[in-house]
């Protein structure tokens, strides 16, 4: 029989750096997880994507196991680390603040695959290519 679930919580985590502090603690706290040993699972997990924010999924079951999906880091800091940026543009349409090139779009838009919904590199490119203009990016030709 499945465990029933009591509660799923997403939260966006550091990686290799979770701990009991807000917001991991706080959020799982209170469905009575073990918050340090959910923190080292989460470190060891992420550590090879170490200075990227990573989006987390926790299932909670009502006999307080869990368990959690770690999904890819978001789409525009991935886009940042490509161009060498530190943020996007405060106003994309007038100041561009970069260039990507379609081959690093297309590193991007691999790298992004496991979570987008769809199995086409092309159609990911442009769900890449809109979070690229909306950070003031111009997409090379």
């Amino acid at each position: 029989m499945p465990k029933k679930i009591k509660a799923i919580v997403k939260l966006q985590i550091p990686a290799g750096k979770a701990n009991p502090a807000p917001p991991v603690g706080p959020a799982l706290a209170q469905h009575g997880l073990n918050i340090a040993e959910f923190c080292q699972k989460f470190n060891d997990a992420t550590k090879e994507k170490m200075g990227f924010k990573i989006p987390a999924e926790i299932t909670i079951y009502e006999d307080r196991s869990y368990d959690f999906i770690v999904k890819q880091p978001l789409v525009s800091q991935l886009l940042k680390k490509a161009v060498g940026i530190e943020k996007g543009s405060g106003k994309p349409n007038k100041t561009k603040v970069g260039k990507i090139s379609k081959s690093q779009l297309k590193e991007v838009a691999e790298k992004k695959m496991p979570d987008l919904n769809t199995d086409d590199i092309e159609q990911a490119m442009k769900t890449v290519g809109g979070t690229a203009k909306n950070m003031g990016l111009e997409i090379e030709k």
